[in-house]
């Protein structure tokens, strides 16, 4: 997860590429995708347009496929160990100019399941020298794929076309 901030110096400083995994099961002949809620007071009500998929910023010439999955890890708390077939979706940039990577994978996770994900600190409430922690990612939930294309970023929606192409749908 990248979380930007209002100082411009260091906007551009950061990566303006992430990299992330779409991981995906299949369920009662349905595909289900896993997408993360981000953490912290700004997302607090949102809900609708505000998951994305698990990601994070790449370093300059960093490998994006192992920078993935070092960021699920992260976010979701599991490893995506018993993935084997990287589905290359491509990439989109988001409305901010972010570029974002993504692949797919078929996974699923124990039950039961709990999202343990990093923390990040923010002076909240703003301006008040007060900092807290908070995590990147507050939910991870699989979502059927027509309830995805509601939750998910709008940038992020042509993941799902490719996957969808990608399995032959």
């Amino acid at each position: 997860m990248d979380f930007t901030h209002d100082n411009e110096s260091s906007k551009s400083s950061r990566s303006r590429i992430s990299a992330g995994l779409l991981m995906f099961r299949r369920r009662n002949d349905e595909i289900e995708v896993l997408l993360v809620h981000p953490g912290g007071p700004f997302f607090t009500r949102k809900d609708d347009g505000a998951w994305t998929i698990p990601k994070g910023e790449a370093a300059p010439g960093e490998d994006l496929l192992t920078r993935a999955q070092i960021e699920f890890e992260e976010e979701v708390g599991c490893r995506p160990e018993n993935a084997r077939d990287w589905i290359e979706l491509g990439w989109i940039k988001q409305k901010g100019g972010k570029i974002v990577h993504a692949w797919a994978f078929e996974g699923d996770f124990p039950e039961p399941f709990e999202c343990k994900s990093n923390l990040f600190e923010l002076e909240w409430p703003p301006r008040s020298g007060k900092y807290q922690k908070f995590p990147e990612v507050d939910q991870a939930c699989f979502f059927l794929e027509e309830v995805a294309r509601r939750k998910l970023k709008a940038a992020q929606v042509p993941f799902l076309d490719r996957l969808r192409g990608a399995l032959g749908g």
